[in-house]
């Protein structure tokens, strides 16, 4: 009996002391070492590479964007959207139409304003200025009309943290274009 309980005893204190010799034997080891490294190393890396992808596509939807407004644009400073009644909605499609490589998700995330002003001056004042309108306007003009077209596409941001160093509103980014010009004298 007092054989068992001295071994009982001697089991516990090895049990005890196993952990210990576990966690000493495994800051000895250097296995490992590389793997976690590497792991340490490539979450931050990772979410670099994320987030210059991102930022990249929304360069990228920022100049089709532009490039959209200026060709579609033309349409109206040559006048075939007035002779042809266009409305704001088929304006908006013809936009999307020149950004078809983003699908279905244009229809939804365009918004368009397009106004008149008596001179250049009113238009800088007006361009300058990012945020979208509460109500947007459709006034194409008429020849000799000064027309500015501003575009707003709000493009959802993915990447952990990149919404505090790229202006967005609720975790998406809203992209920005305008083209300002004076309808031609297509009436004549």
């Amino acid at each position: 009996m007092a054989h068992r309980s001295l071994l009982t005893r001697a089991r516990r204190r090895l049990a005890r002391l196993r952990p210990a010799r576990t966690a000493a034997r495994f800051a000895r080891a250097e296995q490992g070492a590389t793997t976690v490294e590497f792991a340490l190393v490539s979450i931050p890396f990772l979410m670099l590479v994320m987030a210059m992808i991102e930022l990249g596509l929304v360069f990228l939807v920022s100049l089709t964007l532009e490039n959209a407004i200026i060709d579609v644009g033309r349409t109206i400073r040559t006048g075939e959207v007035q002779g042809a009644k266009t409305t704001a909605s088929d304006f908006k499609t013809a936009v999307c139409g020149r950004m078809d490589w983003l699908g279905d998700r244009c229809a939804g995330a365009l918004s368009l304003d397009v106004r008149t002003y008596a001179d250049f001056a009113g238009v800088g004042a007006s361009a300058a200025d990012a945020a979208p309108p509460e109500t947007p306007a459709w006034d194409p003009g008429k020849a000799g009309s000064i027309v500015l077209i501003r575009a707003y596409y709000t493009w959802p941001l993915v990447t952990p943290l990149m919404d505090t160093g790229v202006r967005s509103v609720d975790g998406k980014r809203i992209i920005y274009a305008a083209t300002a010009f004076m309808n031609e004298p297509y009436e004549q």
